[in-house]
């Protein structure tokens, strides 16, 4: 089935006479379990969870691996780099990617005793960090700068070299990327972003390409007890069917948005994947099917972004992306990314794109 049947469908059960289209949530603690629990799904809420069944049963066919639903993208990033990783092994990360991710590498996991080297996203040097590597973390397109690396050949060398390797997908999502086709180990998704797409919950997951990889990730979330609630995992799974609707409407927008800011005499720089003449739209065009939502820009310093943010009426400033609502913030302010004061990213919304643009050069000459 094409993708955008797929979200309708998947994770569902065979229909039956009377019943609805997708059971409620299951909201329990403990659950009726007589003898050894070795085998059953549902000894204890920790381990199992229905609702996440069906989830992760819907995930698994669009990421085109099984899944595990966790807590938030955060916790499916902690689970991938607690699980692989050991004192003494050496992890490469991009210098540009997440910085919450980076933050917990370079903090927790270095005082482990784990090597942690880093390297631009774009570029080649990747390869040259790999030797005696454990995993190779990619993030494409990246958050927030939107560069965007080859997974299948540095996928390939990281293999070689002996190193897993984990994507970082939250930015492309499963329709827009499927980093396991393209030979990575771990496809990771924060999708408190555009795979729910409500700015409503918080969420992630990891998909794998080998089933073996599965058993230490759900010992970890059950051990360490980053599990999903039932709500959020039900409100997640009614969310996918929109998905193809919602990001294509968002990267037709994001488009629109980032050509009107190319030409625009306040902004000195612009980046998005799908905007020809981008760095990055070449290597994107073949490795993506959508784009994202995520378009950023470069104003003057940090005054005039401050002051643009302020006089937007329609744009609402607020950190995250994805949502139905278009947002903007100034990524300077968490002082975390390298990027300049004025830099801005922008995640496209449901809106009507004239209007959104209106609001945005309405903002500049205010």
């Amino acid at each position: 089935m094409d993708d955008a049947t797929l979200v309708v469908h998947a994770g569902h059960s065979s229909p039956a006479q009377g019943e609805p289209f997708r059971a409620g949530p299951t909201f329990a603690a403990p659950y009726r379990h007589l003898g050894q629990p070795d085998g059953s799904a549902n000894a204890y809420a920790r381990m199992g969870n229905p609702t996440w069944t069906a989830y992760e049963s819907a995930l698994a066919e669009l990421e085109g691996g099984p899944c595990l639903v966790f807590a938030s993208g955060m916790a499916a990033v902690a689970a991938v780099l607690g699980t692989t990783l050991r004192p003494g092994d050496l992890a490469v990360l991009p210098a540009d990617g997440y910085y919450t991710a980076r933050s917990l590498a370079g903090g927790y996991l270095t005082e482990m005793g784990v090597r942690i080297v880093t390297t631009p996203t774009a570029g080649s040097e990747h390869r040259e960090l790999l030797d005696g590597a454990r995993l190779l973390w990619l993030e494409t397109p990246s958050n927030p700068g939107l560069d965007v690396c080859d997974i299948r050949p540095l996928a390939r060398a990281a293999h070689d070299a002996g190193a897993l390797v984990a994507v970082d997908n939250s930015t492309a999502t499963m329709l827009g990327q499927r980093p396991l086709g393209l030979g990575a180990d771990f496809c990771v998704s924060s999708d408190t972003k555009a795979v729910t797409g409500h700015s409503d919950l918080v969420l992630g997951h990891v998909a794998v390409s080998d089933p073996g990889l599965l058993a230490a990730l759900a010992t970890w979330r059950a051990q360490v007890g980053a599990i999903a609630g039932p709500m959020e995992t039900w409100l997640a799974h009614r969310s996918l069917a929109t998905l193809d609707v919602r990001l294509r409407r968002q990267c037709e927008t994001a488009l629109q948005i980032a050509i009107a800011l190319r030409d625009h005499r306040c902004v000195a720089s612009v980046r998005y994947p799908g905007l020809p003449g981008d760095p990055a739209h070449e290597l994107a065009s073949r490795q993506m099917r959508f784009f994202g939502p995520l378009v950023c820009f470069t104003l003057a310093d940090e005054d005039t972004a401050e002051r643009w943010l302020r006089a937007l009426r329609l744009v609402t400033p607020a950190t995250s992306f994805g949502g139905a609502h278009t947002t903007a913030e100034r990524r300077a302010r968490w002082e975390d990314d390298d990027v300049a004061g004025g830099f801005i990213r922008l995640s496209a919304g449901l809106e009507n794109a004239g209007d959104v643009i209106d609001d945005i050069t309405s903002a500049f000459e205010a």
